[in-house]
């Protein structure tokens, strides 16, 4: 298992002149609420299109979130912590998963993200990663990579 510093290390250094981009899985329906040959069929295609990104170099990271209805919001108002069980607007779609990968430019990325299986029963939302360096520095992240 790597650690800490590698991962950051990995997660930041470029290769070429690529950006990162976050693609985030929407759809009205999660894994948990089809039936099991379609989940399994589901969960097939993410096996290839993962495995396809991996060996194209594209692959940065990625997960499947649980259901919406497990989620937790959280505010703090005034200096005042609430919380609210579920997900933080109440829409048909819901945040699935997510890709996080490397691409040329913001065309490359849309290429790459409608080839992600979720795309056909949602949508995939594609937006750069901020990685300018006082981002960077916030997130005590900027230190981590060679001069």
């Amino acid at each position: 298992m790597p650690g800490l510093k590698h991962v950051v290390h990995r997660f930041l250094s470029n290769q070429g002149d690529t950006m990162k981009y976050l693609c985030l899985i929407c759809a009205e329906k999660v894994m948990e609420q089809m039936s099991e040959a379609d989940a399994a069929k589901h969960y097939e295609e993410y096996m290839e299109f993962t495995e396809s990104i991996r060996e194209s170099g594209h692959f940065v990271g990625c997960n499947r979130l649980v259901p919406a209805a497990d989620a937790i919001t959280v505010r703090v108002r005034q200096g005042k912590v609430s919380t609210t069980d579920g997900p933080f607007a109440e829409t048909k779609e819901q945040l699935g998963g997510y890709y996080v990968i490397e691409a040329s430019d913001l065309n490359e990325a849309i290429q790459v993200a409608s080839r992600i299986p979720g795309a056909r029963l949602g949508c995939v939302e594609v937006r750069p990663i901020a990685e300018d360096s006082r981002t960077l520095r916030a997130l005590g992240l900027e230190s981590e990579t060679p001069a």
